[in-house]
């Protein structure tokens, strides 16, 4: 389905912990602020009140949980996080960047933690209601990540999980891009900051058709 006419731009950033989102994130956003873009900037889980006090409850190191507990908590942050923030934004016109969406729980909980990609992807039917227009997936192999990690200090619940497991949501995020390479862009995270903006702003500037689920 064709993203409804004034309707804005829904852009995710995913990869595995360390792959450096969150400062390709910073960069994007003065960049888009630079050029004059209306964008508006969001994380997962989080991006409402509801949703950041799930995030302190997943990423607690010392918190102790069922697998599918921490699915259906990150379902539910989800949930709020796209009816109370980024449906509203889009339906604006306001571009919406978000620094983890689906894909993330697909590859961690439904890959990582053994749950199946469909069975996760079924649980958060109702709470992401929409495709993004475009994802960029920051790959990194694994020694660099470790490295990082070691520079990085005390990890969270999820970064802790192992290396099994990260093996197991890596090789998630590689065959989720496979299967939608239209969608999905892989960057290698190594490149310089400047070149992977420089790379995602030539790829936005094409303003892919969006696809709704509902």
């Amino acid at each position: 389905m064709k993203r409804a006419p004034g309707r804005g731009l829904f852009v995710t950033i995913e990869g595995l912990d360390f792959s450096g989102k969150s400062t390709l994130v910073g960069n994007l956003k003065r960049a888009l602020a630079d050029a004059g873009c209306r964008a508006h900037f969001t994380r997962e889980p989080g991006g409402t009140p509801v949703a950041e006090r799930i995030r302190e409850i997943v990423l607690d190191p010392a918190a102790e949980m069922d697998d599918r507990t921490e699915a259906y908590l990150y379902a539910a942050a989800r949930a709020d996080h796209t009816r109370g923030v980024i449906l509203p934004r889009l339906a604006r016109g306001e571009t919406v960047v978000c620094e983890r969406y689906l894909d993330s729980s697909l590859a961690y909980q439904g890959a990582g933690r053994g749950l199946g990609i469909e069975a996760v992807r079924r649980l958060n039917a109702l709470a992401a209601t929409l495709v993004p227009d475009r994802t960029f997936y920051l790959r990194l192999d694994a020694a660099e990540r470790e490295r990082r990690a070691l520079e990085r200090g005390e990890p969270d619940r999820l970064e802790a999980a192992g290396r099994e497991f990260t093996a197991r949501v890596e090789a998630a995020f590689d065959a989720l891009a496979a299967r939608e390479p239209q969608r999905i862009r892989v960057l290698d995270a190594t490149l310089p900051p400047d070149e992977l903006v420089r790379k995602v702003l030539t790829c936005l500037a094409a303003r892919p058709e969006q696809r709704e689920t509902d």
